[in-house]
């Protein structure tokens, strides 16, 4: 139990369920449930799938292409960094997203599962082993789960200006992480021999 914990922590950190909360809200505002509950199951599906074939491929994957942590973080910060764009200056749902895709990216991948996650997983199987690291991000996966299917909630006490508000304040957040996430990746590739 101890070591799960110990692997459990740091994944919670990485993933962050409620603090992706407010960008899953902003990228479903308007759908109705029974499109919201789709593209959740679509997002955790995304999430363990990317998760579980990482743990087992990644190293192997990284090594054989030549890319590095760092590479990986610039690219998800680029995902990030432009859907984020695309949200600030289209003020219209229409031009945003198709929302069948939604799901997949960029919930799914690299919100939920993102270079930090990934990384962490990574370092966790060495120090853990690789039934506690699996255990551990499956269960953060299925936290998520569980705090998406309570959005609804969240969105009833805002009502449409409020949602609208939430929308745009963390789209601004979403390019913030995403230049974190750009920054921190060219600080890991500077940082190689």
């Amino acid at each position: 139990m101890e070591n799960f914990l110990l692997a459990f922590i740091p994944i919670f950190v990485a993933v962050d369920p409620i603090g992706i909360l407010p960008i899953f809200v902003s990228l479903t505002h308007g759908l109705d449930r029974q499109h919201r509950k789709k593209i959740i199951l679509l997002s955790l599906t995304t999430a363990i799938c990317l998760a579980v074939g990482f743990i087992f491929l990644g190293k192997l994957t990284f090594r054989i292409l030549g890319i590095t942590v760092g590479d990986f973080m610039i690219a998800g910060g680029g995902v990030l960094f432009c859907i984020s764009i695309m949200d600030l200056l289209n003020p219209s749902k229409q031009h945003r997203l198709p929302s069948e895709e939604v799901g997949a990216v960029p919930i799914g991948t690299p919100l939920i599962v993102g270079p930090a996650v990934l990384t962490t997983s990574l370092i966790m199987m060495d120090a853990h082993g690789l039934a506690t690291t699996l255990a551990a991000v499956l269960v953060n996966i299925f936290l998520v789960g569980i705090v998406f299917f309570s959005s609804e909630g969240l969105i009833r006490v805002l009502g449409e200006a409020g949602a609208r508000v939430l929308s745009k304040v963390t789209s601004l957040l979403l390019a913030a992480i995403a230049v974190m996430m750009i920054r921190k990746g060219i600080s890991f590739v500077l940082a190689l021999p």
